[in-house]
């Protein structure tokens, strides 16, 4: 062999190390990235709203309580995902005011999980298609779109829920040929489930990957067996725990919507009125969701990653060998269905969708990158992300109302010291013994920080929870000493109103309110109203 030969085939120790190096800068990178784009100002922007508050106050419950809610826990969702959120407060000093309110100490867990899941969506992406470029895109995508941040900021269960899901597909794709690996994943996957239970629209994706990653092994049916078990535990936990109580089934197997449930909850009957929950129609609400909402803050990510989807299903028809492909296309099929089903529809919904069309994205980009040179891939990437940031309407800068170029509101829009202004008011004016209608988002900091307001309570638990509408209360205006006004909440009253369990507190507001203190700022309006008897 000629020396040159020999030189060529010798490997570069160097060069070889730079390889190793690279996946590793851009991971950190993106990591750090996501911390910065989801931390940054979170306890300023968005508005606490009202489902963060209802998270919280159950978190609150466990540590204080030792009870799965401070009212009855109607299994409205499994617990596991407040259950972490509490031991999360727990290990920290001055526990839910560790960072000034319980709110605020929830959106931190809310960055740690993201910067988590931000790890192994990178992971999942690279093994898929074999490219950092690809997992970094991916990850890019996840960090700074203005849809992820908006609501993966929030205190949500879905924020947690796709941690699982992310978890128990790296794990499958590390293809480790060991039945722990598959109970683990499958452990993780029943963990999402209990955490939120749309996760079990990912349930065929994650069964079929579980499937097909232990096709060529020798353990195939005891590693596709075990991930089955893994995912019954955390499931099987969660109905045995509603069956000891006596709270599985509805008494007397009445499942009839119209007929309040007598004696005590039931999870089946909830799921039951989960799954036929009216309003809206659900293609509609859908519709304007994606109109006003969605599109509004980020249209790249969601026209950009249906597109992706697509063509990820075909690279996967030309070459059925990219398993890794059609999985994160069916992820995103699954889901899909979940959000056109049409049934109620929430607007943070969109939350675990967001990672999926991330990956997709993330696969597509790859695949095209790994058929240019190196210097090109990092040529191509570097423009595209800078793109995004510095061009208006892309993902950091936007234009306001008069026109003008802005950073987006994500970063520099103060809005939650409105709330805050609120509850010093109260805190300030109104006696600690007095009844008050409030929203869930100010519950606990009502109930956890002195002067505590034991009597303080949502206007959904007032209209609809016997021990405080009927024992408290007494589905009766006269009873009410103050109602404090978040954002929008008239609106959430008026439609929850349909069967007039509201109307009474209604009522207190537009005949015998007087508005005391208030504050409007922009489309931002919060009052407190004292009842005048």
């Amino acid at each position: 062999m000629a020396a040159a030969d020999v030189a060529t085939a010798t490997p570069n120790p160097a060069l070889g190390e730079r390889m190793r190096q690279r996946p590793n800068l851009l991971l950190l990178i993106s990591l750090l990235s996501g911390a910065i784009t989801h931390a940054y100002h979170t306890f300023l922007y968005p508005l606490y709203i009202t489902d963060e508050g209802i998270y919280t106050q159950q978190a609150w419950a466990v540590l204080r309580e030792a009870a799965l809610s401070p009212y009855t826990y109607f299994y409205d969702h499994a617990p596991f995902g407040w259950l972490v959120m509490a031991a999360w407060a727990n290990v920290l000093p001055n526990q839910f005011e560790a960072f000034g309110n319980p709110i605020n100490t929830m959106r931190v867990l809310m960055v740690v999980a993201h910067v988590i899941s931000t790890g192994l969506l990178f992971g999942i992406v690279r093994r898929f298609c074999n490219s950092s470029a690809g997992a970094f895109f991916a990850c890019f995508i996840f960090n700074f779109s203005p849809l992820a941040v908006y609501y993966q900021r929030q205190v949500l269960l879905d924020n947690l829920m796709v941690v699982w899901v992310l978890l128990a597909v790296y794990l499958i794709a590390r293809n480790g040929d060991r039945v722990v690996t598959a109970i683990s994943a499958g452990l993780a996957f029943g963990l999402a489930m209990v955490t939120k239970e749309n996760a079990v629209f990912f349930l065929p994706a994650l069964a079929y990957m579980a499937h097909k990653y232990s096709k060529d092994s020798r353990s195939r049916r005891f590693q596709t067996s075990f991930w089955w078990f893994g995912a019954g535990i955390p499931v099987g936990f969660y109905l045995l725990f509603a069956a000891l109580r006596n709270e599985l089934l509805p008494s007397g197997m009445n499942f009839d919507l119209n007929a309040p449930q007598a004696k005590h909850v039931s999870l089946l009957y909830t799921i039951w009125w989960q799954s036929n929950r009216t309003g809206i129609s659900g293609r509609e609400l859908f519709v304007r969701l994606l109109e006003n909402s969605w599109m509004s803050r980020d249209s790249i990510i969601l026209i950009g990653g249906l597109i992706a989807v697509v063509v990820v299903l075909i690279l996967w028809s030309q070459d059925k060998s990219r398993t890794g492909y059609l999985v994160a296309g069916l992820m995103a099929l699954g889901y899909g269905v979940y959000m056109a089903r049409g049934s109620v529809l929430l607007d943070f919904y969109i939350v675990p969708m967001i990672p999926v069309l991330a990956m997709n994205a993330g696969l597509v980009f790859g695949t095209l990158m790994k058929s240019v040179p190196r210097p090109l891939q990092v040529a191509a990437t570097s423009c595209i992300v800078a793109a995004a940031l510095v061009i208006p309407g892309g993902y950091f800068l936007s234009h306001n109302t008069q026109g003008q170029i802005q950073v987006h509101d994500l970063y520099h829009l103060q809005v939650t010291p409105l709330q805050t202004r609120q509850v010093e008011w109260v805190r300030a004016n109104i006696p600690a013994n007095a009844r008050i209608i409030i929203d869930d988002d100010i519950w606990t900091t009502l109930h956890d920080k002195p002067p505590y307001f034991p009597r303080a309570h949502s206007h959904f638990k007032a209209a609809s929870d016997p021990a405080v509408r009927d024992k408290l209360f007494r589905k009766n205006w006269a009873n009410i000493d103050y109602i404090v006004m978040s954002n929008k909440m008239r609106q959430a009253m008026e439609r929850n109103n349909t069967g007039g369990q509201e109307q009474w507190m209604l009522d207190a507001i537009d005949q015998h309110g007087e508005r005391v203190w208030d504050l409007n700022r922009g489309n931002i309006h919060l009052s407190v109203y004292r009842i005048v008897k």
